[in-house]
């Protein structure tokens, strides 16, 4: 290259630099109000909607409020075939059916029936019927005929209604007893006689939907695969403590009594029954020999064929997982084997059953989460993927070519990847491209993918990917960032930490762009920190509320200690017995790092922060440690045994069997050592991490002769009800943040 060649090189660079630099100087800051307020700015962006049609050869995308075909040999788009006016009258008529159908039963006006058909409960296989439910009753539509049937008329609620696979039949659960209805003739049969305020049959109490089925899935009934049959689990609540919650911000309050075990408590006793829908008495599940252990069913389903259930079974303390076949007849349980951890087991997926009656298992043995594959009888055949990463997600099975796709974090952990392997273990490569987090979707014949892509330095990118290399076809649209082009808009650093013992955290960094001479910055670490829950991801960070703080000249700072890195269970299972003990330890390495290597970085002023798990984190901070100068704490558990048993059990064991543990992971005991400023927030009627832990703690501070702030939020369960208080709260951190650091 010649010197004029890189003289005009280095003038064009120089100059494009002081053009940024200039546009940058230009660009406005935010106001604490776009952080939080009604007119929030992001930084988020949009892709436009897209999914790919059932002939394979086009995306149907969204454009400007209109559907439009986009034709993947040449890239040109169209309106669809079905966009023409006759096409789109008849979808009016079927939907003006479907209302006129409800509006038509006694009761129903047009609002009501607009309210009703919302949202179908569920939906047969084919498509021939589906559920609705209005005010507590049950209702059946035929999309074909156009008829709207009411199918319960009774003066308690039905709950947890779900149709057959076939359409036959409905199952629901009314006062706690399970039922079926046959659609043709609406005739009803009761399955049980004994549900009640101790009995619960068909649908899950607190704690099982909570910590086990996933919270807000309180169905407890499961239909067979034909719709021959019904699986369904009876919990007796019978010595689980009752525990009162009152909403004071009502004139006359109302309590709640809520069934709430804490550890060591009784658990829900658990019975699994199969009875079938054509007749004859309920077959219970053999749980015997598990019966001392206390067992947790944490799974239900069905083999393919119909013919026999599937129960996971795990002991109280979580340290064992069973996976059982159950003769839907008889109830007999036939153990595949058992899944053990120095630590715990999680519950795992269920299993991937293939063709030939074999299945894929998702197992965490190896001290990460990988594939397997094993045949009918539970033997297993071959352990697919191994090594110190784990699968996330199975997402496809091609058993024609004796392949399988999976998402996992082998090319690093705060990424997302797509990778195909054979079904045998070998040929395991990689499908997407490029830095980031990567979410996929296949067309119908496997041929190509769509990729929603972005990392922390790029926003969102939908492409278009070949099926069979992952080569980028087409970057088929660009997310759309107004604020981008207004606002100054710093990107999150990537940074690898090492702890003290050599293992390597991943963090991001935030710093204030621009700082005055002689200045250092204070930061402020925002954290959750709870088991195998990360808060640092490859991928776009759309809100504006760390840019607000690092244009005000504080940086944020996130880690993900190794107990919440999604980097295996050997790595998760470190804070097994002591929760709080190292992932402190991992926070203060990371600012021994930040100090060491960031000579801005001031870190005699660092605050933290974090809600549930996170609320926790930041009072066990202040409580164990000296490096924190102020923490904002929501609605932690501030000893854990105020929490409930089944999560709290799994980490910590039974409090007879880690007396110590629990004494050391509580700040409520620790509370005269508090170092720094503290403030604590909950919400007033909190159903999950009970308010009676903060009031605990504040009664120990005070004790103490501690300072502390206390802001409660009325009508407030675990997270904040309102727009009008996350705004309070978005204030009261700001202001902490000013006063303190």
């Amino acid at each position: 290259m010649s010197d004029a060649l890189v003289s005009r090189c280095t003038l064009a660079a120089l100059t494009l630099a002081l053009s940024a630099t200039a546009a940058r100087a230009q660009q406005k800051t935010l106001t604490l109000e776009q952080t939080a307020g009604p007119g929030r700015v992001s930084f988020g962006g949009t892709l436009p909607s897209a999914k790919f049609t059932a002939d394979g050869a086009h995306l149907e995308m969204k454009r400007d409020g209109k559907t439009v075909w986009r034709d993947l040999a040449t890239g040109k788009e169209a309106p669809p075939p079905d966009a023409d006016p006759a096409a789109a009258a008849e979808k009016e008529t079927k939907e003006k059916a479907r209302l006129a159908a409800f509006a038509a039963l006694p009761g129903f006006d047009e609002a009501a029936a607009k309210k009703a058909t919302a949202r179908a409960l569920s939906t047969a296989v084919d498509g021939g019927a589906q559920l609705f439910e209005a005010e507590g009753d049950l209702y059946l539509f035929r999309p074909a005929s156009g008829e709207a049937v009411r199918l319960t008329k009774t003066p308690a609620p039905e709950k947890v209604a779900a149709l057959s696979p076939d359409g036959r039949f409905v199952s629901c659960v009314r006062d706690n007893d399970l039922y079926v209805i046959e659609v043709e003739g609406h005739r009803e049969r009761r399955i049980t006689e004994d549900g009640g305020p101790e009995k619960l049959n068909g649908i899950l109490d607190w704690v099982y939907q909570e910590e086990v089925f996933g919270r807000g899935k309180w169905t407890a009934h499961f239909w067979s695969p034909d719709g021959k049959r019904l699986a369904f689990l009876s919990l007796v609540q019978a010595g689980v403590p009752h525990h009162p919650i009152v909403d004071q911000a009502d004139t006359d309050p109302a309590v709640e009594d809520t069934r709430y075990p804490k550890p060591g408590d009784p658990n829900p006793k658990v019975a699994v029954g199969f009875v079938d829908v054509a007749g004859g008495k309920v077959a219970w599940a053999d749980l015997g020999p598990w019966e001392k252990e206390e067992p947790i069913v944490a799974r239900v389903g069905w083999t393919p064929d119909a013919k026999r259930a599937v129960l996971m079974v795990q002991d109280r303390e979580q340290t064992w997982l069973d996976l059982d076949l159950v003769d839907p007849a008889d109830g007999k349980v036939t153990t595949l084997f058992r899944e053990t951890s120095p630590s715990w087991v999680n519950i795992l997926e269920v299993p991937r059953w293939l063709a030939d009656g074999s299945f894929l298992w998702q197992s965490e043995r190896t001290g990460a989460k990988h594939l397997f594959h094993y045949d009918a009888a539970g033997k297993l055949l071959k352990q697919i993927t191994d090594g110190p990463w784990e699968v996330r997600a199975l997402t496809d099975v091609d058993e024609a070519k004796k392949a399988l796709c999976f998402t996992a974090g082998k090319d690093g952990a705060t990424a997302s990847n797509l990778y195909r392997v054979g079904l045998d273990g070998s040929g395991l490569v990689r499908l997407t491209q490029g830095r980031g987090s990567h979410a996929v979707e296949w067309n119908p014949d496997k041929t190509r993918f769509l990729d929603r892509v972005s990392s922390l330095e790029a926003p969102p990118e939908l492409r278009l990917c070949d099926g069979a290399d992952g080569r980028v076809l087409e970057v088929v649209a660009k997310a759309d960032i107004p604020a981008l082009k207004e606002y100054s808009y710093v990107a999150p650093r990537l940074l690898a930490i090492p702890a003290r013992d050599g293992f390597v955290m991943d963090a991001t960094l935030i710093a204030p762009a621009q700082l005055e001479p002689g200045k250092r910055w204070p930061i402020w670490l925002p954290t959750y920190s709870g088991p195998d829950a990360p808060s640092v991801f490859d991928r776009w960070n759309g809100d504006a509320w760390p840019q607000f703080l690092a244009q005000q000249g504080v940086a944020v700072l996130q880690v993900n200690n190794r107990t919440s890195t999604q980097r295996g269970l050997a790595c998760v299972s470190t804070c097994w017995k002591q929760l709080g003990v190292q992932e402190l330890a991992d926070l203060e390495d990371a600012l021994q790092w930040i100090a060491k290597n960031e000579p801005q970085a001031d870190v005699a002023r660092v605050g933290i922060t974090g809600w549930s798990y996170g609320g926790f984190m930041t009072a066990y901070a202040l409580t164990h440690s000296k490096a924190f100068k102020v923490g904002i704490a929501g609605a932690g558990v501030y000893d854990w045994r105020l929490y409930d048993s089944i999560y709290t059990e799994r980490y910590m064991r039974l409090p007879k069997n880690n007396a110590e543990g629990y004494a050391r992971a509580s700040a409520i005991a620790a509370a005269k050592e508090l170092s720094g400023y503290l403030v604590l927030a909950h919400g007033a009627i909190d159903d999950n991490v009970h308010f009676q832990n903060t009031i605990q703690f504040a009664l120990a501070l005070q004790k103490a002769d501690r300072e502390f702030e206390m802001m409660i939020y009325p009508r407030s369960r675990h997270g904040l009800a309102s727009p009008e208080q996350n705004w309070h709260f978005r204030r009261l951190t700001w202001k902490t943040i000013q006063e303190r650091l």
